[in-house]
């Protein structure tokens, strides 16, 4: 089992960068703190000896009482079948629920989504496809704290143009020439970085980014979110976006090669290509900033990679019900190295994503002790943006049918 998994910090008082609030005490913008329930997620513990799940409120306090990987599944979600032609079911899963769910919201962001998709022709032909995934309702539900569709809108593009590098370009599109991902992915990097040629050669970049429309979304989405987000805040998505390219570039050497990777390598490139990039913007949508110190700190970045892994290995499971039963997930690879059932890697694949939170879940409490206020809501904000999410991946069609 990888190092990181479950890792604790005993008796960690607290990072030398981080100022401790001489009492801790609920956190409360009244900016954007909207509901008595957020207000619940925002209240930081009494000391480092609080319980962990206190950070969380009752739900998460529950869960740690009874957890959720022990309780039992009524209606456990299905995957594909192994070779028995029994089903798979994925367990449940040691992870929050959802601080609330505003259809009308989620309708209005995914409307507005797919208009944009359309007008910058990503998913063409797939137009009803995507909005019946309902991307606008995960953003709804990640971000509680915000009920202003402008700004869910600017994160939902940046989602968007993240998923459609995949769907264009690796798994499902017309052109999954693997062996042509790292040029293209180095394109994305220019639009995402804006690349500095001379004057004479920048005329035949633009031409290919007119002609692409991913590296057009990409273009466009970072343009709209510097109307709303701080530049130290579009530099973060920035910097997160060139990790999870190399995460993409990775994945095309497998299908390229068809070369299987171990279970460990696949945990680093999960570390690499997970649901970071999305989590980054989560102070820009409520409408704040992390201090840099905090942001930067290596505790807080360890943790809130971890939930960015955690969070896409839930993906993972999720998305096998879509996906060949041959394709490069954790589940299957535990599979072909442990040489154990479908079932049973699904199962060890749930533990592994379990441990990860229960390991998020401390290190945020320590740390929301320890920090400032802009820091216990942004940590608030990790954990409810996990909770959305597993909500949107238990009911998007997405992954169930469609």
């Amino acid at each position: 089992m990888p190092e990181f998994i479950g890792a604790r910090v005993p008796g960690w008082d607290g990072p030398p960068t981080l100022s401790r609030p001489p009492a801790p005490a609920p956190v409360r913008d009244a900016a954007a703190a909207g509901t008595e329930a957020l207000h619940g997620l925002l209240s930081g513990p009494t000391g480092l000896g609080t319980s962990a799940a206190r950070l969380f409120g009752p739900r998460s306090l529950s869960d740690a009482e009874q957890p959720a990987a022990e309780a039992p599944d009524p209606s456990p979600t299905p995957a594909h079948s192994d070779s028995t032609e029994s089903t798979i079911r994925v367990p449940p899963l040691y992870c929050p629920d959802a601080v609330r769910d505003d259809p009308a919201l989620a309708e209005e962001v995914n409307e507005r989504l797919v208009d944009w998709a359309e007008e910058i022709g990503i998913f063409q032909g797939r137009l009803e496809r995507l909005r019946s995934h309902n991307f606008g309702r995960l953003f709804m539900l990640a971000h509680p704290d915000c009920d202003d569709p402008d700004l869910l809108l600017a994160a939902a593009r940046c989602g968007l143009a993240e998923w459609a590098v995949d769907d264009h370009w690796v798994d499902e599109g017309d052109n999954t020439e693997p062996e042509l991902l790292g040029s293209r992915l180095a394109m994305a990097h220019a639009v995402v970085d804006p690349v500095r040629l001379p004057a004479r050669y920048l005329p035949k970049f633009e031409e290919v980014v007119d002609q692409e429309p991913v590296l057009r979304a990409f273009r466009s989405c970072l343009f709209h979110l510097e109307q709303i987000a701080s530049p130290t805040q579009v530099a973060r998505l920035r910097h997160e976006l060139a990790v999870m390219f190399v995460g993409y570039g990775q994945e095309g050497e497998w299908r390229n090669s068809g070369r299987r990777p171990a279970v460990w390598e696949y945990l680093l490139h999960r570390y690499e290509n997970a649901f970071y990039p999305c989590m980054v913007l989560i102070d820009p949508v409520g409408g704040y900033e992390l201090p840099a110190h905090e942001f930067a700190d290596a505790r807080v970045r360890r943790t809130y990679l971890y939930a960015g892994t955690a969070n896409v290995l839930l993906n993972d499971l999720y998305s096998m019900a879509k996906e060949d039963p041959t394709d490069t997930n954790l589940p299957n690879l535990i599979a072909a190295e442990e040489q154990c059932s479908l079932q049973e890697a699904v199962d060890k694949a749930a533990c592994l994503h379990d441990e990860l939170m229960h390991t998020v879940e401390a290190e945020c409490a320590l740390l929301s002790a320890a920090g400032s206020p802009q820091l216990r809501r942004y940590l608030a904000g990790l954990w409810a943006w996990m909770g959305g999410s597993k909500e949107w991946h238990a009911t998007s069609p997405r992954y169930h049918g469609v």
